[in-house]
């Protein structure tokens, strides 16, 4: 179920999304509003859920995690042992930075960030010993075009909408 915001709440999340860092005196002064409110609105959006967590994003390129593979899953087994260790597998890796469960052919796909191809076959080798996987394509992105860990914030429904 989405939480309900209003105009207020957005700005402030548009605004943290952009800068978590800043002070609660400058996003107050950025989205029109005194600091108690603004405060208190942050801390009900995150008892709320709809903020996680505070992050500083990092460049990968400066850390030398330069080759972004993505990576497609099939598996024929759908038990819950095989994807315990899958998920256990998966989630103790930290080069593994997304993963989805995919409704269609593929069953999973990866975003594994990894310096290059030799680190990204030893990741291969390491996850197919630990799990058994029907069928894996791996993809190089050559180039980022766009990443960003933004949401799109949802407008508010229009007044005398129903839907709350």
């Amino acid at each position: 179920m989405s939480a309900v915001l209003d105009d207020l709440d957005r700005k402030i999340l548009a605004e943290l999304q952009a800068d978590s860092s800043r002070s609660l005196d400058d996003i107050a002064r950025l989205v029109g509003a005194s600091k108690t409110p603004v405060w208190n609105r942050i801390r009900k959006m995150r008892e709320a859920g709809v903020i996680k967590r505070q992050t500083t994003p990092l460049d990968p390129a400066a850390l030398g995690l330069t080759a972004p593979f993505f990576v497609t899953i099939q598996t024929p087994e759908h038990d819950a042992g095989w994807l315990e260790r899958f998920l256990n597998a998966v989630s103790k890796r930290p080069e593994v930075v997304e993963a989805y469960r995919m409704a269609g052919e593929i069953d999973y796909i990866l975003k594994v960030r990894v310096p290059d191809a030799k680190a990204y076959d030893a990741f291969y080798r390491d996850l197919i010993s630990e799990v058994s996987i029907f069928n894996v394509s791996s993809a190089l992105a050559m180039e980022e075009i766009k990443s960003s860990p933004d949401l799109p914030i949802p407008p508010a429904p229009p007044r005398g909408s129903d839907k709350r």
